[in-house]
């Protein structure tokens, strides 16, 4: 099945979503609240999710299968909420049929599968995007303005990461199986923390990675947050690492730190960007105590030789929903073939080589 693409601005956009764990239910409620789309389809196992999300938007098409629901939802737009290891098959199949593709991060499960994505948004014609809703917070839009406006100068070194206190999602699950998701910390929140770092540098090139990975607690079962179901088994190994480290070399000459961890022995969880610039340096960090959570902005440079210290106004986080938003610009503006997933595709083929690293002990190269 080929969907036409929309035609003016009237009609509206015939949008599914696959998928209704957290991440899904973001989609649909952002989908729902759009004057330009209808919601006309879900699909998920569970059959109280598809009732539940099906009545509260008044979806009519709901399916358990979701190679029907693309037959036959007539679909401009899909999003995959869903394992990793399902993006690919998922994608391809819905591009083939037409329709337009927002997929949950990662992209997928290695590089390879995130490139036969890539070539299928290519034949079919059709928009590709993976959505990375960090990016749309609002520390980070203030920042990218001001390293846009040239304050801080040439960036040559940032440093990144997310770490949390205790927060393996679903022990035993497709989360900490390789093949179903791919990797751990490192694929799960630090692909956040290296989008939302490359973003705000202007998007260098990496050209190496050397990278170490550890799991020390859940080979033990310890670890495990609230969120995702821990279906810890007997005799199933934890896959893969809980915490992640790389050093990357970008194009030009920059360098970058990033630190990944789904548990380890801190006083709270933390996430930043701190960017290094030759005129000024900048840093965004949000976490702590849950019960006093911090968020910080700070820019530090001079003012006709004075040292000084900014504080750009902030806006409202956009996340999910301005990511959602986003992807429905680039359907509706016609340029397709421009928002092919080839930015997404690069950022996992930068896991790639931080795993191929950690697995050989020594700096990988990457091609270009």
């Amino acid at each position: 099945m080929t969907v036409a693409a929309p035609e003016g601005a009237q009609r509206k956009l015939r949008a599914g979503v696959i998928g209704l764990g957290w991440a899904g239910q973001q989609h649909v409620a952002a989908y729902a609240a759009d004057p330009a789309v209808d919601l006309v389809a879900l699909s998920a196992m569970e059959e109280h999710l598809l009732e539940q999300f099906g009545q509260e938007h008044d979806v009519p098409g709901r399916y358990q299968d979701w190679k029907q629901m693309i037959a036959e939802a007539e679909l401009d737009v899909v999003s995959i909420a869903t394992p990793t290891f399902l993006h690919e098959p998922m994608a391809v199949h819905a591009l083939e049929a037409g329709v337009h593709v927002l997929t949950e991060k990662p992209m997928a499960q290695t590089g390879e599968a995130a490139a036969r994505m890539v070539e299928a948004a290519h034949r079919a014609g059709r928009v590709l995007e993976v959505s990375f809703n960090h990016r749309q917070r609002g520390d980070v839009t203030a920042l990218k303005a001001v390293v846009d406006s040239g304050v801080l100068g040439n960036l040559y070194y940032a440093k990144a990461g997310w770490i949390r206190r205790q927060g393996i999602p679903g022990l035993g699950t497709w989360f900490t199986k390789a093949a179903s998701s791919g990797g751990g910390a490192m694929m799960d929140i630090g692909i956040h923390m290296l989008d939302m770092a490359l973003h705000l540098m202007g998007e260098p090139e990496v050209t190496a990675a050397s990278a170490s990975t550890h799991a020390e607690f859940g080979p033990l079962g310890r670890g495990g947050s609230g969120f995702g179901i821990s279906q810890v088994e007997e005799g199933v190994p934890f896959e893969v690492e809980d915490l992640a480290t790389a050093f990357l070399r970008l194009d030009g000459g920059g360098t970058m730190l990033l630190e990944s961890s789904w548990a380890q022995w801190i006083p709270h969880d933390l996430c930043y960007v701190t960017l290094y610039g030759a005129d000024g340096g900048a840093t965004i960090e949000w976490g702590g105590d849950p019960t006093h959570p911090h968020q910080v902005l700070k820019v530090w440079t001079e003012v006709a030789g004075i040292p000084a210290e900014l504080q750009p106004v902030v806006g409202e986080d956009g996340r999910h929903a301005a990511a959602i938003a986003e992807f429905l610009q680039k359907v509706q503006s016609g340029d397709w073939a421009a928002h092919e997933g080839s930015l997404a595709l690069r950022r996992a083929r930068v896991i790639d080589a931080c795993y191929a690293s950690a697995k050989a002990g020594a700096e990988v190269a990457l091609a270009h």
